[in-house]
């Protein structure tokens, strides 16, 4: 089977690619100043390591991000040069269990303390 002759898509698409894969960039570096954030400047919780717990998934959900984005990117310009659907991402839902899991672990350390 052959694949499909490599096409250069319409430049609005492959700049909006790259509008998307900025976005990941900076959400991953907004994660990766909140857990800098979080272990420097607030002050220890009741609960022992409780600030390095959520300082430190903060920065892994940012490496995630920022590991994923890349490729993610590749895989949708490849997809627009020869025609194919565009690939679905589990990114999305990820960003939002982790975040949402920190919010609820804030939530808890902020009410017990």
């Amino acid at each position: 089977m052959t694949e499909p002759p490599d096409q250069e898509p319409d430049y609005r698409f492959t700049l909006a690619n790259e509008r998307t894969f900025l976005a990941w960039i900076r959400t991953s570096l907004g994660l990766l100043a909140a857990g800098v954030a979080v272990r420097q400047f607030l002050p220890p919780f009741e609960i022992p390591g409780a600030t390095t717990t959520l300082a430190l998934m903060c920065v892994a959900l940012a490496g995630l991000v920022a590991a994923t984005s890349l490729p993610r990117w590749r895989r949708v310009q490849q997809a627009m040069r020869t025609g194919a659907a565009l690939p679905r991402s589990r990114m999305a839902g990820v960003l939002t269990a982790g975040v949402l899991l920190m919010t609820l672990l804030a939530a808890v350390l902020v009410i017990s303390g």
